[in-house]
């Protein structure tokens, strides 16, 4: 049993030490300063305006969230589409229903005004 799970014992230490070991010369031998331009967030290249203690909208967060709910029903359709000439009619059938479901879940957002940017 020993000679079986030796080997991923041996990655793992090995691993671990090697990790440990680089933190530790990152900590004695880097370089660090906090001042000027390091202590600022840095935001994709852009100059950053105001405080990064300002709230974000909700808004935002909806968008996001429709966007994976959405995304992930979509993802429903690669599947179907690989054995959809295996499943028939009765394939596209419940695959139309899912998708006229997913529209009027599309639909109610729209006018709900969810995805509006004021």
């Amino acid at each position: 049993m020993f000679d079986t799970f030796f080997p991923i014992l041996l990655l793992v230490i090995v691993a671990t030490g090697i990790a440990l070991l680089l933190v530790f010369m990152s900590i004695f031998i880097g370089y660090r300063t906090r001042l000027g331009k390091k202590a600022e967030a840095y935001e994709c290249g852009i100059e950053s305006k105001g405080s990064t203690k300002e709230p974000i909208p909700v808004k935002y967060y909806m968008v996001a969230i429709l966007f994976i709910l959405f995304d992930i029903e979509i993802i429903f359709l690669y599947p179907w589409a690989v054995i959809s000439h295996k499943l028939g009619m009765f394939g596209f059938i419940e695959m139309l229903v899912f998708v006229v479901i997913l529209m009027v879940g599309y639909f109610y957002i729209l006018g709900r005004g969810a995805l509006k940017w004021d």
